[in-house]
């Protein structure tokens, strides 16, 4: 919501420059640092609600102040920046707790269109919702306390990826493309970010893999959840 903090971290003044604009524009209050061990002071003192990390930073890249944050159960919003439209760096940053990534260059536009997006999904994780508990298999999946219990045993997982379980388990054995995932669960439309969504489905399959329900890939189209 508007007034929120975002922390830039970013070494390019340009960037964080443009960053800024369109988000003040919105309403939001920026802070920046410009390498990774600062990024870390400032996430502490500062207690931001998301943070932009460029992967390439000097001193500490992203990709490590990404994973010292989740090491500490630090659940701040993270939407990763990288310069290579590579898969490596988006999947390892993903894999070590990332919410998001964005590719540089950016439009601004898309960049406050994601923020938004986050924070939304966090907004929803504080709120109760008004559908009731989801029963599935030996799943139980309660939108209003936002838990996921298998076999009594709460299941922990983050934001991302119980808005990704619930919008599968709310069309349970209909296939749901991976851009349709992303409008449903991530609050955002198409922009070729594909292996987000790939990446989270990998998080919720280790995490449900004592679960008679499975996450069920079908070639060429998406993902259903079945029993």
């Amino acid at each position: 919501m508007p007034g929120e903090l975002i922390l830039l971290v970013d070494d390019e003044p340009n960037i964080v420059q443009l960053a800024r604009m369109y988000l003040e524009r919105e309403g939001y209050r920026v802070a920046a640092v410009g390498d990774g061990q600062a990024a870390l002071e400032a996430i502490s003192r500062q207690k931001p609600a998301l943070v932009v990390l460029d992967i390439m930073l000097p001193e500490m890249d992203g990709l490590e102040v990404c994973r010292r944050l989740r090491a500490q159960d630090n659940p701040v919003a993270i939407l990763m920046l990288t310069a290579r439209d590579e898969d490596v760096d988006k999947i390892l940053g993903l894999e070590l707790g990332a919410d998001d990534y964005l590719t540089k260059p950016f439009n601004p536009r898309e960049l406050v269109a994601r923020v938004k997006a986050i924070l939304r999904r966090g907004e929803r994780s504080t709120q109760p919702a008004g559908s009731g508990r989801v029963h599935f298999g030996d799943l139980v999946i309660d939108p209003a306390s936002r838990e996921v219990t298998l076999h009594g045993e709460q299941v922990l997982l983050r934001a991302q990826e119980f808005d990704l379980l619930l919008t599968l388990a709310e069309h349970k054995g209909l296939v749901l493309t991976r851009e349709q995932l992303l409008e449903k669960a991530w609050g955002y439309e198409y922009y070729g970010q594909s292996r987000t969504v790939d990446v989270h489905i990998g998080h919720l399959r280790r995490k449900l893999a004592g679960s008679q329900v499975r996450i069920e890939t079908v070639t060429g189209v998406g993902y259903k959840l079945t029993l």
